[in-house]
């Protein structure tokens, strides 16, 4: 029998949604028309959790920020409102009848996490502009949360781990492709190589950060077992495309991380302790601390500029601080940054507010042929001095122990890995790797606060929560 009350139903909603389709249309608001997906990607995460979850790892390469054509609300689909659903769904479902369970909330990285989200409410209440350090707070847990606490149960299975970055390559690949082609139309020219991998891509730096990433990613599933002869040529073949990607991204930090990664690898392969390495790593950054006037001294003899398209001189070029703008420029977003942490050092001017205030730091001799006056260039160009001037010592404190318990937890578990699960140890390994490129490059630039950084790096530390858990109980399956 035929149940016209639903048809009738149905019927009226479709025929309302049209209407106010049309009525955004016609007041030219058509970015408003985008809700619907939205609404989908929400009832996606609520009742279809786990695939909506693993697909975020091919949607995050695809996803394209709507900021050009909402007059600057940004926003990033499909990927942040199936964040905000799953952070919903968690904090619903847990005070109703909770389901975490204690591994995760117990976890170190969870534990680091939870400092480093407290402190940023510390700083938000304290901030200069307490709006926009609540919604920048509020980004980072909707990224951070759904993606450790959702993560850590589901990467349980040992298939959605390999699945989840399988999709993740998969995705970098359609992309790489779709880059290097457009790139190609123009010769492969080192200004058009800054905007080609739009609209997935702001500019070529992010890119390039998550090219890197996503090549060692990679290159770890080939090594990690021996697949059919077709599923290694389609690997070879992805490798192949996300390398050239990475080549003609023109990115000098990001070659250099992979190469920084090399070295790390180097190290956990001769075994060399982790206190080792962290105590080796403050010496080196303090020597350059109290050495940095020599240092810069040398540095200025150089004069390659980063718009040269040869591989061996646009390296060069990464130490050019006399006539590169761009490495001029970064130098005086770093100098802002520490004036910045002079003025504020406990609590620093908020989370998210650099952008806002780091104009009147700005030192006459530091400008450059790119600076603003008004300072609305952008971040500090660094993962740990925007912390510092935004989030003050405490805050620059907290980033830096969550990154430690991260490649901790890493290096920890690949070298506890049973020797006989070849395919797992070997993907711990390189997803260490892949964590150092990301973090060497995070030196020079900041891209957590987007879903093109935020899924990759907490999907694998979601990843180590459920691997320690699987090595603990001896879990086989």
């Amino acid at each position: 029998m035929i149940n016209w009350k639903q048809h009738i139903a149905v019927g009226s909603f479709s025929l309302l949604y049209i209407a106010i389709m049309a009525v955004f249309i016609v007041q030219r608001q058509e970015f408003l028309s985008l809700a619907s997906i939205g609404l989908l990607a929400i009832f996606a995460a609520i009742f279809y959790t786990e695939y909506a979850f693993l697909s975020l790892a091919i949607l995050v390469p695809l996803s394209i920020n709507i900021e050009e054509w909402t007059d600057g609300f940004g926003l990033f689909l499909p990927t942040e409102p199936l964040l905000f659903g799953m952070l919903l769904f968690l904090i619903f479902l847990q005070s109703s009848r909770p389901f975490i369970p204690n591994y995760v909330w117990k976890h170190p990285l969870i534990l680091a996490t939870g400092l480093y989200l407290a402190w940023l409410i510390i700083s938000s209440i304290c901030s200069t502009d307490i709006v926009a350090s609540l919604k920048f707070t509020l980004a980072r847990m909707w990224f951070m949360i759904p993606m450790l606490f959702m993560g850590g149960i589901v990467f349980l299975k040992k298939r959605n781990i390999q699945n989840f970055l399988w999709l993740f390559v998969i995705g970098m690949s359609v992309v790489c492709i779709y880059t290097v082609l457009l790139h190609m139309t123009y010769n492969f020219g080192e200004k058009e190589s800054h905007w080609v991998m739009w609209p997935f891509f702001k500019d070529h730096t992010i890119y390039g950060a998550i090219v890197a990433f996503a090549f060692v990613i990679a290159i770890g599933l080939y090594l990690s077992k021996k697949f059919p002869p077709l599923t290694q040529a389609i690997l070879i073949c992805m490798i192949l495309v996300i390398g050239i990607g990475l080549y003609f991204s023109y990115t000098r930090a990001a070659w250099l991380s992979v190469v920084g990664a090399g070295a790390i690898a180097l190290a956990i392969r001769l075994k060399i302790p982790f206190s080792l390495l962290a105590g080796t790593t403050l010496i080196i950054g303090g020597l350059l601390f109290f050495t940095w006037d020599n240092i810069q001294m040398e540095m200025e003899r150089n004069k390659v500029e980063h718009t040269t398209e040869n591989f061996g001189e646009r390296l060069q070029s990464a130490t050019n601080v006399s006539t590169d703008a761009s490495n001029l420029e970064r130098l005086n977003r770093w100098s802002c940054a520490m004036e910045m942490f002079k003025e504020k050092p406990i609590v620093g001017f908020g989370p998210g507010t650099y952008a806002f205030e780091y104009a009147r730091f700005q030192r006459p001799q530091n400008l450059t042929i790119i600076s603003t006056n008004f300072g609305d260039g952008g971040n500090a160009h660094s993962e740990f001095l925007g912390p510092l001037s935004e989030t003050g010592f405490p805050g620059l404190l907290s980033v830096l122990f969550l990154v430690a318990v991260l490649f901790y937890k890493g290096i920890r578990l690949h070298l506890d890995w049973p020797e006989e699960d070849k395919e797992m140890k070997t993907l711990l390994l390189f997803m260490v790797l892949a964590l150092s490129t990301y973090f060497i490059h995070g030196f020079l630039n900041n891209y957590l606060d987007t879903d093109k950084a935020a899924i990759p790096i907490w999907g694998v530390g979601a990843m180590f929560i459920a691997m320690e858990h699987r090595l603990k109980k001896g879990l086989k399956t």
